[in-house]
């Protein structure tokens, strides 16, 4: 298993468009925890990959997602009808830098594109050593949130690796003294909360609870 560092690490953002925002609940932890991922791949410095399902149907990323901080790291955004990311042109990236051996992956749906994706990576066709993929829990997601968990342990099965975006980044911060730590740990601390409220919703399952109802029925005996 490669120890997992910044220098042999890329990020796949995976079809967060936002066609799907009224069908996929937690949106906005979505969005918040793919943007504090973006953040963390620009304070290490790894580059990142996006890709969009269809879009000339399904439309672009959603505009929230913020891609530009990144400057060069940001590596383009591919449009796909496949459902893996691993189109011609994310392989080709992907075989122009053969010091990558992890994947950190997020995204929609989880159940089937970025299933399909890690699989791929656990299985490639151009290369004979598998990726490593590192799947989010805490920015994943599908329009039936009960597919999630079951994805989760599919791909555990696999070979891929479950984590969150605040371990994940201590993983590839690796050492207080490293020279990115304070950005690192100011990142941390800014998005406390917002993490929490991303972990409860998208993998603890927590609900706000329902607004009581404006009248009680009546019942007669």
């Amino acid at each position: 298993m490669p120890l997992l560092t910044p220098t042999n690490t890329i990020f796949f953002l995976c079809d967060i468009q936002s066609a799907f925002r009224t069908s996929i609940a937690g949106w906005d932890h979505l969005i918040f925890s793919a943007n504090k991922l973006l953040k963390l791949a620009n304070i290490v410095g790894c580059e990142v990959v996006s890709c969009t399902q269809a879009a000339r149907a399904l439309g672009p990323l959603d505009p929230a997602i913020d891609l530009n901080p990144l400057g060069n790291l940001h590596l383009g955004t591919f449009d796909k009808t496949i459902f893996s990311m691993t189109t011609s042109e994310v392989e080709n990236i992907l075989s122009a830098r053969p010091h990558i051996q992890n994947i950190v992956l997020f995204g929609i749906e989880a159940h089937i594109c970025v299933l399909q994706t890690a699989l791929s990576l656990l299985h490639p066709t151009f290369r004979a050593k598998p990726y490593t993929p590192y799947v989010m829990a805490d920015c994943l997601a599908s329009c039936n949130s009960w597919e999630v968990p079951i994805v989760l342990q599919r791909l555990a099965q696999e070979g891929a690796f479950v984590s969150t975006t605040e371990s994940i980044g201590f993983q590839l911060i690796g050492d207080s003294k490293h020279p990115k730590f304070k950005a690192f740990s100011a990142l941390t601390k800014e998005s406390k909360e917002g993490t929490a409220r991303a972990g409860d919703f998208l993998v603890a399952g927590k609900r706000p609870e329902k607004e009581t109802p404006s009248f009680v029925a009546k019942t007669s005996l």
